[in-house]
């Protein structure tokens, strides 16, 4: 008796490669494998060979020397900043911060900057394989509206700071317009929310307070500087008379909503009780070198249990989106930190920069590996170039080799957002002669 062969099952698109690393399960790298996309989601993670035979699709994309890996996640990022890349660079955060960049945002910030600062951001982004970002600034109506409109995801920050901003004038209207951004885009596919109060020194108990309160009640993540220098605990320690992850617990934020981002001044007591609580970590170790601002002990969390997510945090201070090299600078620098070659290894690394950062937003669910029933949220890779030849570990080739402009293409809940190199629905030339006019507005502010 002969077997009857299967109605092959339709798929929308079919991404075939040399090799795809799922990410989950850990340590797997895989040969001459397919990822088939109907709606928006993995369907299935097979064999080339199998997968031409199971599925019809309306597109196939072949890339026998590619990597398929989860779309990149920049954990902590400033993108209307993105605008301001280079203008204070070569000083220390608070002269950087307060007499450079404070000044010249209060001049400049406005509705159209953040969403020609998040536009140019994306465009860098999809270039280098990320499809989603943890994002921290004002305007957050703006933000959210530009990421929809490009097909790309997001968790939006929604600001609190103690001082007056183009945003706000007041607590009442931080938070009133945090509850009414929140409530238009809690039931997005691709957008959602968390509270940002921008850092333990510039948001007072009160607020942080009303903050833990309704991030219980709303159901969404606490996205926070915290520990970024020793000042910042100097100060603390003179005003608070408790160091602030100390301060935080007292008022009962050091949970497992806390994405707690640079964390250079960590005692192992303040480790472990991250680790206890569920805190998320986010490493931007180009940033806090730039800014010498100090070390975060990335293995040592990472071995506690904490939960360790990678970003590049503003181009403003790093000066790029490149998650390639913040990942393979955190893999480095770990090593150098903990004194141990061992630390952060390559597997560890490429997982902080994908599902990490995916764990550490609440979207871990949705994206940061390649499982069936996620979204397809997926990076090609061209390992052929010179530069990362011979190929003897995929993996190691991707963190310590590999640059930005080998990224070919990038789907964002299965819809091409990159092809061939070539950005989709977007217009590069636009976005550049864009960014030479706000170059030219930021200039006369800075010469005033």
């Amino acid at each position: 008796m002969t077997d009857i062969p299967a109605i092959p099952e339709p798929c929308d698109l079919l991404v075939e490669a040399g090799h795809v690393v799922p990410v989950e399960p850990h340590g797997v790298v895989l040969e001459d494998h397919a990822v088939a996309i109907r709606d928006g989601a993995i369907v299935a993670l097979l064999p080339a060979a199998e997968a031409r035979r199971r599925f019809t699709p309306a597109e196939t994309v072949s890339r026998p020397d590619g990597v398929l890996l989860p779309g990149l996640v920049n954990a902590h990022v400033h993108n209307p900043m993105t605008l301001l890349r280079g203008v204070a660079d070569d000083l220390p955060l608070k002269v950087w911060l307060q007499q450079h960049i404070w000044p010249i945002e209060a001049a400049v910030i406005s509705p159209a900057f953040v969403e020609d600062g998040v536009t140019l951001a994306i465009a860098e982004l999809l270039r280098g394989g990320v499809t989603c970002v943890n994002e921290n600034y004002f305007f957050p109506d703006v933000q959210a509206a530009t990421y929809r409109r490009h097909g790309f995801r997001a968790r939006v920050g929604l600001p609190v700071i103690d001082f007056p901003t183009a945003w706000a004038a007041s607590d009442d209207e931080y938070f009133d317009k945090a509850g009414a951004v929140h409530d238009q885009w809690r039931d997005d596919p691709l957008v959602a929310t968390a509270f940002a109060p921008h850092a333990p020194y510039t948001v007072n108990d009160a607020n942080f307070e009303r903050i833990r309160v309704l991030a219980d009640q709303l159901d969404v993540p606490v996205h926070l500087h915290l520990h970024e220098t020793a000042q910042e605990v100097e100060q603390s320690l003179a005003e608070h008379g408790q160091r602030p992850i100390a301060r935080l617990d007292r008022l009962g934020l050091i949970n497992d909503r806390l994405i707690a981002v640079h964390m250079t001044q960590l005692t192992e007591a303040e480790i472990h009780l991250c680790a206890e609580r569920g805190v998320s970590v986010v490493h931007c170790p180009e940033s806090n070198l730039k800014l010498a601002s100090g070390f975060c002990p990335a293995c040592a969390l990472a071995r506690a249990g904490v939960t360790l997510a990678i970003g590049t945090d503003g181009v403003a201070s790093n000066n790029d989106l490149d998650m390639f090299g913040e990942t393979r600078t955190a893999a480095i620098l770990a090593k150098a930190v903990a004194q141990d070659a061992a630390a952060l290894d390559a597997f560890e690394a490429l997982r902080a920069a994908t599902l990490g950062g995916a764990k550490a937003m609440g979207f871990d669910h949705l994206v940061g590996s390649i499982e069936p029933g996620k979204q397809a949220d997926l990076a090609l890779v061209d390992l052929s170039a010179l530069e990362t030849q011979p190929l003897h570990h995929v993996v190691s080739q991707l963190v310590y080799a590999t640059g930005r402009h080998q990224v070919t293409d990038v789907w964002i809940a299965g819809r091409a957002r990159l092809r061939d190199r070539e950005l989709v629905d977007m217009d590069p030339d636009r976005i550049v002669a864009n960014a030479h006019q706000w170059r030219e507005r930021i200039a006369a502010v800075e010469r005033s």
